[in-house]
């Protein structure tokens, strides 16, 4: 991956990160935290991974979805990209992946605790 994607990568990062946190008018897209952007090389799309604290799946999706031309518009302004990719947004299940893992090492600690 050339330098200049990853910098793409990192600047979109941060910016979608701002603009969710302070412009977004919807209480689901301020809960969202942006985990990771990928970009394909020819710039046509860009992933975003995100995950939150609380609720359905469905609902931050359903938000994203909503306004996506005004976050893909925002985005443009502040990166000041020649061809601003597609936005293709990707739940990052990661956190409840090791939140799981945490929770059955506790349970086998437990165990073992008690046995002995």
């Amino acid at each position: 991956m050339s330098i200049s994607l990853q910098r793409l990568e990192s600047l979109s990062l941060r910016e979608l990160s701002l603009i969710l946190r302070k412009d977004a008018k919807n209480n689901y897209l301020s809960n969202i935290t942006v985990t990771e952007v990928r970009i394909t090389k020819d710039l046509s799309y860009m992933k975003i991974y995100f995950t939150f604290y609380q609720g359905k799946v469905e609902n931050y999706m359903k938000a994203l979805e909503d306004c996506k031309g005004y976050l893909r518009s925002e985005l443009a302004k502040k990166i000041k990209a020649r061809k601003m990719p597609e936005l293709i947004f990707v739940h990052d299940e990661a956190l409840e992946y090791g939140n799981r893992i945490n929770e059955i090492i506790s349970k086998l600690d437990i165990s073992h605790d008690e046995e002995e």
